[in-house]
């Protein structure tokens, strides 16, 4: 059970993170990031199968993840002002409400026109989990280390919450593909309905919902809402944009290249090497020494990054592709838990939850477009110009980390 603890002193440590919030903690706020990972994916998977159009299934997709960029970070604010509780269960109820209402009007007769429109209210009802869970924890940290190892403690959650979002993303495509395979299109969405009121409202009601700086009003504690857009803020959502644009382009292009050589039912399989890769060597930057600068890290896996996206086109192999995925991730994680770590820590006052979500939006809206982009050439050119496509986002991601390296300089 979570409860207040006095910050360190030499007479006395304060237990481990694991101890200050509850055991029960973490496997909720795991779970309860699946239902947006399968939501996206869900969507896609039901429209196609009801109405049997690629096209209305994509723009369905695409509608879910818009929605979520756009009223995500609206979400944080309200988590900001109000605190988390109130505004995740109303998040979850409706989310889940409207999910099953997907499943259902997807074999009705009604229009198109009315599933785009639920698509993107699906996605703008998103309850923001994984940002929310990010300021949870550094309130807890804050608020209970002293200064010289909070530093440390927050490098090593941030890391864990990559690789926890690294794993929802690759096995909630891998529950969606099995539950419509094995029970209908309808199953994934109405498994993600069920999970969002359940684990969501249990996120909701956990006693760390009140760690987090929230509830403040617009009182002094809180920062102008011009500070979010400084630019120490700004970069580090550039480069989950990036990023959000790299998985995108990854997972489509990688469709594509499979579709090619006749398996593509495979390709979430294959794509899960990347996630693989990226979720091990997230856990590992918790070991880096601390001479390996936030920066430094930034500019070292974008490169690791833009090299294994050049190496992507070369590939004409699925073992090859399995691998160089493999080595492409090793890049990833550690790049996500340095911009959440740097967003974290230049966050405004009483603002942590709007900026967590705002970096969480950022990873959608490079997604979702990408996506979209990407298919139309892969099914007009084929999969080759679709795998240089990930070498832009890369460059994007790398771009970014130089530009606020730079920028730290000066600041």
């Amino acid at each position: 059970m979570y409860s207040s603890v006095t910050p360190e002193t030499p007479a006395q440590k304060p237990a481990s993170l694991i101890r200050q919030t509850g055991a029960g903690y973490f496997p909720i706020a795991l779970v309860a990031r699946l239902p947006f990972a399968m939501m996206v994916v869900g969507v896609l998977t039901l429209v196609v199968a009801a109405r049997d159009s690629l096209a209305l299934g994509g723009a369905t997709s695409a509608l879910t993840g818009l929605g979520t960029a756009l009223i995500g970070p609206l979400l944080g604010a309200a988590a900001d002002k109000f605190g988390q509780r109130p505004v995740l269960l109303i998040a979850g109820l409706v989310n889940s409400g409207l999910l099953a209402l997907m499943a259902w009007l997807a074999f009705s007769p009604a229009p198109d026109s009315t599933l785009l429109v639920i698509a993107f209210l699906i996605g703008a009802s998103t309850p923001q989990v994984a940002p929310l869970s990010r300021s949870r924890l550094v309130g807890i940290i804050n608020r209970v280390y002293p200064r010289p190892r909070a530093a440390k403690v927050l490098n090593g959650t941030m890391a864990y919450e990559s690789a926890a979002d690294e794993m929802a993303f690759v096995f909630g495509p891998v529950v969606v593909g099995l539950l419509a395979t094995t029970l209908s299109p309808t199953a994934p969405v109405i498994g993600a309905a069920i999970l969002a009121l359940v684990f969501v409202s249990a996120f909701a009601l956990h006693p760390t919902a009140k760690a987090a700086p929230a509830g403040d009003g617009d009182g002094p504690t809180r920062a102008p809402a011009r500070e979010l857009f400084r630019v120490g803020v700004i970069l580090p959502m550039v480069g989950t944009f990036g990023m959000g644009l790299f998985f995108g382009t990854a997972l489509t292009a990688l469709t594509a290249f499979m579709g090619e050589r006749g398996a593509p039912e495979q390709a979430g399989l294959v794509y899960g090497a990347m996630g693989l890769g990226s979720a091990i060597l997230a856990l590992s930057v918790a070991l880096f020494p601390a001479r390996f600068t936030l920066s430094s890290r930034w500019i070292v896996f974008g490169v690791i990054l833009s090299v294994g996206s050049v190496a992507l086109p070369l590939v004409t192999s699925i073992p090859g592709m399995v691998v160089t995925l493999l080595v492409v991730g090793t890049g990833i994680g550690p790049a996500l838990v340095t911009m959440y770590t740097l967003a974290a820590a230049r966050s405004p006052r009483g603002r942590s939850a709007t900026v967590m979500t705002m970096l969480g939006s950022g990873v959608i809206v490079g997604q979702s477009g990408a996506s979209a982009l990407v298919g139309a050439l892969a099914e007009t050119a084929g999969a080759a110009p679709a795998l240089w496509t990930p070498l832009v986002a890369a460059a994007i991601v790398l771009g970014a980390g130089l530009a606020d390296s730079l920028g730290s300089r000066v600041r």
